[in-house]
């Protein structure tokens, strides 16, 4: 899977065929402009030390995000309810690297990150397996 994702992703090209999205081979697609079409969520998810709203609002860091827009994105991801029951909601600092939050919450950030960006396509590389089976439907279903 991992393999396929860097594919996706032109990180490098096949050395024989082609990768092709919606039949247009990706090596005729600008890598910029593919890779801002993409959101990628990983097994081991990044976060910054700062808040979650700042965790959530990186997705997309062409533009400024609204609130309204973070929150969305959390609710989709089924982390929302957790974010307000901590004292400092949002603004809640995520810890070194996240270290304030299990892994199943750093994968429900990580997830709503990408959520936020609206990608045309949806990378998972083993997003959810931080995630216990009840959360895993939530998101799933919000991601259908």
């Amino acid at each position: 899977k991992s393999t396929i994702i860097q594919l996706l992703e032109r990180f490098y090209d096949p050395r024989e065929g082609s990768v092709v999205l919606d039949n247009v081979n990706t090596k005729q697609l600008n890598i910029h402009w593919l890779r801002s079409q993409m959101g990628i969520v990983s097994q081991e998810p990044t976060l910054f030390d700062c808040t979650l709203a700042q965790n959530i609002a990186y997705g997309d860091n062409s533009r400024i995000a609204t609130m309204d827009e973070i929150v969305a994105a959390a609710k989709a991801a089924n982390i929302h309810s957790f974010i307000q029951e901590l004292p400092e909601k949002y603004d809640t600092q995520a810890g070194d690297k996240g270290t304030q939050l299990s892994g199943g919450q750093k994968q429900r950030i990580a997830i709503a990150r990408a959520i936020l960006r609206n990608p045309m396509l949806l990378l998972l590389d083993e997003a959810t397996s931080a995630l216990d089976t009840e959360s895993e439907k939530v998101v799933q279903e919000a991601l259908d």
